[in-house]
């Protein structure tokens, strides 16, 4: 008997919590929702060929800064100068495989299709930085620029002045007949190669980061550069003459890759653009201010020369025409009757 109203009170005991429970459960407040998850930072690499102090790279350190502040922090840029990302050609084919994602580039993408960039390093195609923003600027411009979309699936994003080409030697070259048997470093651009034979030079393409070197020991007699990588690339140590050729004045283009730009949300797209435009206005400031100082600097350090750009201009005519197809000497008779 005993035993039954024990268990009975047991019984009672457990319904008694279990009633207390129930009601005291409607005191509770409901469990907040777990806050939602931030959306994962993006990391774009951004690489070039140039140097800490060069306008590009500063250029690119613009882009790096707009982009991760108007993204709220969504968006990071990561700046490789120096070829880090590798070579100009091996830094296309990355983009193109996803392994980076912006990188800057000229006439190197005709050897990917866009045979259009040529005229980004036509010799004396441009008389000067006017005519040049009118070009890369207009209607030729985006005609590159839609042909180096569908071609390498690059979109650009911005373009950068580049100073004149002059020829770098450790003889005074004034002529043509000068350049007799000058093995000459040049960008793997056919183009560049028959300019330079037809002007009697041996020309010797080689990629960027082996030519001071070369330069040193001998394997190369000359190179052709604008101010500015002559000097960020210290040139005039293994150089005597700057020989005023002027022979190209061109522009290259910041490009990300497209399957990259196409997996960004539409906001996080006009955040790319709008920062390469400011990135352009920005560095075109840095490279107009820089210029007198680069010749200054360089000044101080090789002897200039003056050229016959007359007898350039004529001798190198026929061959640039000659390696042109119809796609190109249509672009560049456009460009040559632009008023």
């Amino acid at each position: 008997m005993k035993q039954a109203l024990k268990l009975v009170g047991v019984a009672a005991l457990g319904f008694a919590l279990l009633l207390s429970a129930g009601c005291g459960g409607g005191d509770k407040k409901a469990a907040a929702p777990a806050p939602a998850k931030a959306p994962e930072k993006i990391t774009l690499k951004f690489g070039h060929l140039a140097d800490e102090k060069n306008t590009w790279h500063l250029g690119a350190l613009k882009f790096k800064e707009l982009v991760e502040k108007n993204s709220n922090g969504r968006l990071e840029v990561r700046v490789y100068p120096n070829e880090q990302l590798g070579k100009e050609k091996d830094l296309v084919t990355s983009i193109q495989n996803g392994t980076a994602d912006i990188g800057i580039f000229g006439e190197t993408l005709t050897t990917f299709g866009a045979s259009k960039t040529i005229l980004m390093a036509t010799p004396y195609l441009l008389k000067d930085s006017a005519q040049l923003h009118k070009v890369a600027g207009g209607e030729v411009g985006k005609e590159i620029e839609a042909q180096v979309l569908e071609k390498v699936k690059l979109r650009t994003i911005g373009y950068f002045e580049r100073g004149p080409r002059d020829l770098t030697s450790n003889r005074p070259i004034k002529t043509p007949a000068d350049l007799n048997g000058l093995k000459v470093r040049v960008p793997n651009v056919p183009l560049f190669v028959d300019t330079w034979q037809a002007l009697g030079a041996k020309p010797i393409p080689m990629a960027f980061s082996e030519v001071f070197t070369s330069l040193q020991q001998g394997t190369i007699d000359g190179q052709e550069n604008p101010y500015a990588l002559i000097r960020s690339a210290n040139f005039f140590e293994v150089q005597k003459f700057l020989n005023k050729t002027g022979h190209v004045r061109s522009w290259i283009y910041v490009c990300i890759g497209e399957k990259r730009f196409a997996s960004l949300p539409p906001d996080l797209q006009k955040v790319v653009l709008d920062a390469g435009k400011e990135m352009q206005k920005y560095e075109n400031e840095l490279f107009l201010k820089g210029e007198k100082e680069l010749e200054t600097f360089l000044k101080s350090k090789m002897t200039f020369v003056d050229v016959d750009i007359a007898a350039f201009q004529a001798k190198s005519k026929d061959a640039v025409l000659a390696k042109f197809d119809a796609d190109q000497k249509a672009l560049y008779n456009k460009v040559v009757n632009m008023k």
